[in-house]
């Protein structure tokens, strides 16, 4: 797993190196399984690549689900602090599906939370959803983190979102997954409307 998690993050940095040298500055999000946020050497890994490439540390962003934390929380702890000392931004992925989330909302080193599609999808129609996903928007801007709403794939849910002043949304509506070259072309396209 570490030597798999080494080369996802040198391919990432060597694209972040490539869309930086194209003057195009958008963050990019790894995922880590418990056996990377347990490796002490990992912190060091990625020190390096990052100079390597000359991208600052919080162009990287770390995700993490609870489930990945909960082997060694101490452990986990110390390698994300180390992490996070380089600038590399960690993320709580999956929001309200596990058992502690607030727990580590409070412990982690973290610098945003992605609520679960299951909440987000389900915002529209079901009130108990929408209700989660408010008050999870609210919690974590209290605790001064940044919220990014998972599974976003309908106009209305999106407007509900911007109401309740989330951060960030990802999802089909948005878009869908994308190769380098396309991600390009589609923000070249949504620049100009940015500006306006």
């Amino acid at each position: 797993m570490g030597d798999l998690t080494r080369w996802v993050v040198d391919a990432a940095l060597a694209q972040a190196r490539d869309w930086q040298e194209q003057g195009i500055e958008v963050p990019i999000a790894i995922n880590l399984a418990a056996a990377n946020i347990l490796d002490a050497a990992l912190p060091d890994a990625v020190a390096e690549r990052l100079a390597h490439y000359g991208v600052p540390g919080e162009r990287l962003t770390c995700e993490l689900s609870e489930h990945t934390v909960m082997a060694d929380p101490r452990r986990a702890s110390e390698v994300l602090e180390r992490l996070r000392a380089l600038g590399v931004r960690l993320s709580l992925d999956d929001f309200g599906t596990g058992q502690s989330s607030l727990a580590y909302l409070k412990r982690l080193p973290l610098d945003e939370v992605k609520i679960d599609r299951a909440f987000v999808s389900g915002m529209a129609g079901d009130t108990s959803d929408a209700l989660i996903v408010r008050s999870t928007i609210d919690l974590a801007r209290d605790l001064g983190l940044e919220v990014v709403a998972e599974g976003v794939e309908g106009e209305e849910v999106l407007e509900r979102l911007r109401a309740l002043r989330c951060h960030e949304a990802q999802g089909f509506h948005l878009s869908r997954p994308l190769p380098p070259a396309a991600l390009v072309d589609w923000l070249a396209e949504r620049r100009p409307a940015a500006r306006r």
